[in-house]
């Protein structure tokens, strides 16, 4: 079930995104001193009391200009405001009343949504009192005095915003897989995004780095949940200079940190560059599913060997990932979106498998009567005593040998093929440790696993 949502409104470097990361209990969103460092709609859980909700944070509404980015900043504060059961008016109580702050609110009243009227930068109750009067003239409501970077009067305000939200006492619990969408600078993540929710989501734009902050979106297909997170394009730590940039890419390695499945998104026209492989060192770092999403696949011309020779082509360059399945795709037309999903259930089911000791050891024999382990210049041979897997996400095994050294990196390989085509560990790593043991050991933990 969806929580309602809390939608925080206001123009520019008022203190919105400060007072998300108050009500969320984090400091997710971007905070800096420039106006329009949020741009998308972004979304965070919250409590207070008996209610849970989602916090809404939108970019700084600005009327009657329409340079690059404010049309779109005001279509998607106005989508945040059609889902939220009640906003947050966010002023600056040091800077009084604006003409900007009236135009807000004279639109604000003519939306269907409650509206609680909440004036920042009030640092101490007394200041809150002469600098929350000033906003009656604004004919909304009650003006809340707060100061989101302390904390101070953000009580009083959720015992007000509370009442326009339902219980939440018996939601249920929801398995979701968690999404993250990455990639370089405009490769058309946003794009991918749109496409998946099937609504204008995030802002989209040829100039890169239209995407600052990771934005969670959560959409449900067949019964299943997924929260997809799109993130800032990654660009080379040379090219990214401190302030808005280097915080958002922070937040797209927080983003594949806690995800399950990333899409890995390819521009098919670049291929894969050098910072591709660097990003796709950093997943597999991680241990993170990947779905490989070729995307720009409508400018490519093409005939009935086309698909092949580019798969051929960006394998070879990402042969460390042979076991990602790969997609081509066109974000913009909408061509194959429509199936990444079911590569993404595949891999998410593939990256949480645990399989019993019995069936790892199963799958070892075999592998071994295919293939010896290797023997060493002195004659001594590589022996595997038994194998058990220890985790999950990514799946990771523990083969007990007798000597580590004596098994080099093609039988490694070897082994680790065989548990794929016999686990089927299709979209996920895996990772083998090799770990020797002395023989009065492997006698006892031999019995025991073979039991098992």
């Amino acid at each position: 079930m969806t929580l309602p949502i809390v939608a925080i409104i206001g123009r520019p470097n008022v203190g919105k995104s400060t007072l998300v990361n108050r009500l969320a209990g984090d400091q997710q969103a971007i905070v800096h001193d420039q106006p329009g460092i949020t741009r998308d709609r972004t979304y965070r859980p919250a409590f207070w009391q008996d209610r849970d909700f989602q916090v809404v944070d939108t970019g700084g509404l600005v009327f009657h200009d329409d340079t690059e980015f404010l049309p779109l900043i005001r279509e998607q504060a106005m989508i945040a405001l059609n889902e939220a059961s009640v906003a947050i008016f966010v002023v600056d109580g040091q800077a009084g009343p604006t003409p900007a702050d009236h135009e807000i609110a004279e639109w604000l009243r003519t939306q269907s949504v409650p509206v609680v009227l909440c004036v920042n930068k009030c640092e101490s109750p007394e200041q809150g009192l002469i600098q929350g009067a000033q906003f009656w003239e604004l004919g909304l409501s009650e003006p809340y005095a707060i100061s989101a970077i302390h904390g101070g009067g953000t009580g009083e305000l959720l015992d007000e915003v509370i009442t326009y939200l339902p219980s939440t006492d018996d939601l249920p619990e929801t398995s979701e897989i968690k999404v993250a969408i990455i990639g370089r600078p405009n490769v058309g993540k946003s794009s991918l995004l749109n496409a998946l929710t099937g609504e204008q989501r995030a802002i989209v734009s040829p100039i890169s780095g239209t995407t600052r902050d990771a934005i969670d979106t959560l959409i449900e297909r067949n019964g299943q949940t997924y929260r997809i997170i799109d993130t800032a394009g990654i660009r080379r730590k040379k090219n990214v200079e401190y302030g808005a940039e280097f915080f958002g890419i922070n937040r797209a390695f927080k983003a594949i940190n806690r995800s399950d499945v990333v899409l890995f998104v390819i521009d098919v026209i670049d291929g894969v560059t050098e910072q591709d492989l660097k990003l796709s060192g950093r997943i597999i770092d991680e241990g993170k599913a990947v779905v490989l999403v070729v995307n720009k696949w409508d400018a490519v011309e093409k005939d009935s060997h086309t698909i092949y020779e580019y798969q051929k082509l960006l394998r070879d360059r990402l042969y460390f990932m042979e076991w990602a399945e790969m997609i081509f795709i066109s974000a913009m037309t909408g061509q194959r979106v429509e199936k990444i999903l079911d590569l993404v259930d595949q891999a998410a089911e593939a990256h949480r498998r645990r399989v019993s000791t019995s069936v790892i050891n199963e799958v070892l024999e075999d592998a071994i009567k295919w293939h010896n382990p290797p023997t060493n210049r002195q004659g001594k041979q590589g022996k595997i005593y038994y194998g058990t897997q220890v985790t999950s996400q990514p799946p990771s095994i523990t083969l007990f040998v007798n000597d580590p050294q004596r098994f080099n990196d093609n039988y490694r390989r070897y082994i680790e093929g065989q548990f794929r085509e016999q686990l089927g560990f299709k979209g996920t790593p895996i990772r083998l440790f090799w770990r020797g043991k002395r023989t009065r050991e492997v006698e006892r933990t031999t019995n025991r696993a073979t039991k098992v």
